[in-house]
């Protein structure tokens, strides 16, 4: 599309706003993007892109896969432009260009990356046509937004230029499938010990064929429909991994094989579902073009940020916070599984309300009979303290996974849950967060930490 007059005009006044923003200090986020759109509703069309993009979306993951594949392009000498600051929409990737072109609409650098909102990919591909595409994977999540993943699923696959390279997960036989025509690339974990021969979850969404529609054979499984099958009627199956991983959580590698050749690179974390990340990234980047000692330098000095994970040991005690996105069961089963694993006497702070919760209180409240609170009935987990609007909701559903009421206690403000921590034997207290209770967790973390420096029971 031609720069006309109607997008010279909504890209001078949303540069305007941009630089306003800045100037009374505030984050320059979706805002001149959503002016810039209201304007000229073509306008991610009219405006100039970088020769190189690559976009992330899916339910689970995105925003640590942009992170880490932006840290390790800006350690190579990379100059990233990206919507990181801002939203996930297209008012945001919006933003993100306003911010990285000239006047003019030129774009000013050369290679950008994108998180993109799985619903907005109808609203953003049209116009921004990556040339690398990468989906995590595809769960239930937001009930009240996404229904279902098959609904996501074909929002995706349609929207999906044609061009675009797809980075795949070969272990996700949802997303496995998306825009069938496009040249894809795909990764995976190879077995582990640690395997299922079928699925302990309450929910798996990849049960039946999506062919003939009899019923898949696992040959293992690692959490919900994640792992590797085949349909024993009409042969569909999971697909070939161009990109093999195999974690070693004990030395901390992770050694990939890719066309015969073996690479190992630090591990960045100790879960599976965030290796399942730092191995999409890692594909991503070397099909980008850098070398695996380019990646694997580039990640020996990486971390998870800390509003997705921190830990610090106070008197003895490892104070972990977590995130465990509410509206999510999946997210937050692999965290509760997770916890569940880790050694030592453990007590755990609940902060799941969502956003709508912490600013009236949301009624949907469906999705935590999706989640396998299962995990937390376990004599590791000496108490769970729930917090929040509805940490009765939370309350009822932990009693039906059969934990005893000795250890919930509920807590209607956050803030106050660390005052109920006894300490008594504890090796590890968890702070499990929603995505937008980032802030409030790292407070209750700093009030138990201040606890814990105080605590006489401790040596």
């Amino acid at each position: 599309m031609k720069k006309n007059l109607r997008f010279l005009s909504a890209l001078f006044i949303s540069k305007t706003a941009m630089f306003t923003q800045k100037l009374f200090g505030m984050n320059a986020s979706y805002f001149p993007g959503k002016l810039a759109i209201k304007l000229c509703p073509d306008f991610l069309g009219r405006i100039d892109k970088p020769e190189t993009i690559i976009s992330v979306t899916g339910t689970n993951g995105k925003t640590t896969v942009c992170n880490m594949i932006i840290d390790a392009l800006t350690a190579n000498g990379y100059d990233v432009l990206s919507n990181r600051a801002g939203s996930n929409i297209n008012a945001g990737v919006a933003s993100a260009l306003i911010s990285g072109c000239t006047i003019s609409g030129k774009a000013k650098k050369r290679v950008a990356v994108f998180e993109i909102d799985e619903r907005s990919s109808k609203l953003i591909y049209p116009y921004v046509r990556p040339t690398y595409a990468v989906c995590t994977n595809l769960f239930r999540d937001s009930i009240h937004r996404n229904a279902h993943p098959e609904f996501i699923f074909h929002i995706i696959s349609e929207s999906l230029p044609k061009e675009s390279h797809l980075i795949l997960n070969a272990d996700d036989l949802i997303s496995a499938g998306l825009a069938p025509e496009n040249a894809r690339t795909y990764f995976s974990i190879a077995p582990m010990n640690t395997d299922l021969p079928e699925s302990i979850n309450i929910i798996n969404d990849m049960r039946i064929c999506p062919n003939c529609h009899h019923t898949l054979d696992y040959r293992y499984v690692r959490y919900h429909h994640i792992g590797n099958a085949h349909c024993p009627s009409c042969g569909f199956a999971s697909p070939e991994s161009d990109y093999a991983a195999l974690p070693d959580f004990e030395t901390g590698t992770l050694t990939i094989t890719h066309h015969g050749d073996t690479e190992q690179y630090p591990l960045v974390t100790n879960s599976i579902f965030n290796t399942y990340n730092q191995v999409t990234a890692i594909t991503l980047l070397r099909e980008f073009g850098l070398s695996a000692g380019q990646i694997r330098e580039a990640f020996s000095s990486l971390n998870i940020v800390e509003s997705r994970y921190s830990s610090e040991t106070v008197n003895g005690v490892e104070i972990i916070t977590h995130m465990a996105k509410g509206q999510n069961p999946i997210a937050c089963s692999c965290v509760f599984d997770y916890v569940k694993k880790e050694p030592g006497q453990k007590e755990i702070i609940l902060m799941l309300d969502d956003v709508f919760d912490r600013i009236a209180s949301s009624e949907i409240m469906t999705w935590i009979y999706d989640a396998d609170f299962e995990f937390l009935n376990d004599d590791s987990i000496s108490r769970i303290i729930i917090s929040g609007v509805r940490c009765e909701d939370y309350k009822l559903r932990l009693l039906l996974a059969g934990v005893p009421e000795d250890k919930l206690i509920c807590v209607s403000k956050e803030i106050d849950a660390p005052d109920y921590l006894r300490f008594d034997g504890t090796d590890k207290v968890f702070i499990l967060h929603e995505l937008y209770a980032a802030d409030e967790a790292m407070k209750v973390r700093d009030k138990t930490a201040a606890r814990l420096q105080n605590f006489e029971g401790r040596a």
